[in-house]
């Protein structure tokens, strides 16, 4: 067995360099999507109150649901006391204005979350999935440490004030990623500028209802290209968002924190210029997205002669479009044979993006499809040839 290393291709690029964004939010932090380069980052570590922000974890574990097809958009909730919005706790607080005893359709619980930033739908899911708020937040936890948040730490479902609700600019990026490549089928629903909830069962609530219906998300207003996503405030934490945007094929995600301005207008306009600012300062390149041929591996007693790798997330990198050019080679390093049985997604190799012998970017290479092992008699049969100089 032979460690084979072959050039896929020679670019003359060069490799993102970080630089300065001015923002008087506390926090800001900017990726490219598919290479998961930094590109700006202001205190990005630092554990902050995520305000209504949180709601993304409570509808990544909905989406799970719906995913895992336990639970379909035209299910009904039911409503608690606790989600009631005669609660004092929902009174300054934004809501759909839900009653104790009714139901809601999961989609409107989606949109309302999304929308209208729900927190009494964030309690009604809370309770749906888990059985309480308390033992959501659980729920929410272990979440969070499987997809690599390690400091994140939650209160409650909603959002609403509670020294538990921490998260970092970064993990808020992740969770934001995390829901973006996994609920694909989902993710367009943040894009919705407008929702109407159709059930209200008080004048109050339907009062309430005619007058709130805009996404608090500005950004979706303001700049082509915004696919949402969401928004929070509270009075310790300031205002945050986010954001994804789609440009020129290009998606950016983008988290401001702690940001003291003057409403959600002003946070939209942070927020573009943030995005702005990485679109206009560097460019992205995909070399291979999944399911990609990015070499064919032969197979040692394989039933087929080899394997395609590919890659399980995009193969890319950031560059800035100030920075000279340079020079770029993108490498497949990977044993030749690999032995069979190979599983699909095993890992077979590697695959690496090197600048003047410097490493940039690395991921594993990974079968794309099985390939099983041949039997005893097959493998004997095998060996013959191979003496005799055959393969």
């Amino acid at each position: 067995m032979k460690k084979k290393i072959f050039t896929l291709l020679i670019l003359l690029i060069s490799t993102a360099a970080r630089a300065d964004f001015s923002t008087k939010a506390r926090s800001a932090f900017l990726i490219d999507y598919d290479s998961g380069t930094e590109i700006v980052a202001k205190n990005a570590d630092t554990l902050m109150p995520p305000s209504s922000m949180v709601k993304l974890m409570t509808l990544a574990l909905l989406f799970d649901e719906v995913k895992a097809g336990r639970l379909t958009l035209d299910d009904r909730l039911p409503v608690s006391e606790n989600a009631d919005y005669n609660q004092p706790q929902w009174y300054p607080a934004s809501k759909i204005c839900l009653v104790a005893g009714q139901t809601l359709t999961v989609r409107d619980a989606i949109l309302g979350l999304i929308v209208l930033s729900g927190g009494d739908a964030s309690v009604v899911v809370a309770e749906k999935l888990a059985g309480s708020e308390s033992a959501f937040t659980d729920m929410m936890t272990k979440k969070a440490r499987a997809i690599g948040m390690p400091k994140s730490t939650f209160g409650n479902a909603s959002g609403l004030p509670n020294p538990n609700n921490l998260m970092t600019s970064r993990e808020l990026a992740t969770l934001a990623t995390h829901i973006i490549s996994e609920h694909s089928a989902i993710f367009p629903m943040f894009a919705t500028k407008r929702f109407e909830f159709g059930e209200h069962k008080t004048e109050w609530c339907r009062e309430w209802g005619r007058t709130h219906t805009v996404n608090y998300n500005k950004l979706l207003f303001i700049m082509p290209g915004a696919e949402g996503m969401k928004t929070g405030h509270t009075d310790d934490g300031g205002y945050g968002m986010v954001a994804s945007s789609m440009v020129g094929g290009r998606r950016l995600v983008g988290i401001i924190n702690g940001f003291d301005g003057k409403g959600h207008d002003a946070l939209a306009a942070e927020m573009k210029k943030l995005l702005n600012y990485g679109y206009s300062t560097t460019t992205g390149k995909v070399f291979f997205r999944p399911g990609d041929t990015v070499a064919k591996i032969p197979v040692w007693y394989g039933r087929a002669d080899s394997v395609d790798a590919t890659v399980a997330r995009p193969f890319a990198i950031t560059l800035p479009k100030s920075a000279g050019m340079s020079g770029l080679r993108v490498l497949a390093r990977y044993d030749d044979p690999v032995a069979a049985p190979v599983a699909a997604g095993d890992v077979i190799g590697e695959i690496i993006a090197e600048q003047n012998g410097r490493v940039i970017a690395r991921a594993p290479l990974v079968a794309r499809e099985r390939v099983s092992k041949i039997q005893f008699l097959g493998r004997v049969i095998k060996n013959i040839r191979v003496l005799f100089g055959g393969r």
